[in-house]
């Protein structure tokens, strides 16, 4: 076991409501992990937020946002600082149509 200086801190991200299942919606954890929160062990904490991941991670594939919804989430998605930027296009003579330009 490893030696631990400081308590495993709480999932809870202020969403404190239950889904139909009983889960929080905000954390992910049932009704009892939330209430013997303070009285777990560190490594329970550890297993209770590994599964609140799986949890999260199976509702994720269960819930497919609407084809209107993904078409939105296209539009307003705002790239990431870590991507690599865009290179411009070379306009070459083999990718130029000249038909549609009028002389």
């Amino acid at each position: 076991m490893q030696l631990e200086f400081f308590d495993v801190p709480s999932p809870c991200i202020g969403i404190c409501q239950s889904d139909d299942k009983g889960l929080c919606k905000g954390c992910f954890r049932s009704r009892d992990e939330r209430q013997t929160w303070t009285h777990l062990t560190s490594d329970d904490k550890q297993k209770v937020i590994k599964r609140c991941q799986q949890r999260k991670k199976r509702k994720e594939k269960l819930v497919k946002p609407k084809v209107e919804e993904q078409e939105l989430a296209i539009e307003i998605k705002q790239p990431s600082l870590l991507d690599q930027p865009n290179k411009p296009v070379i306009c070459t003579k083999e990718n130029v149509d000249f038909g549609d330009f009028e002389l």
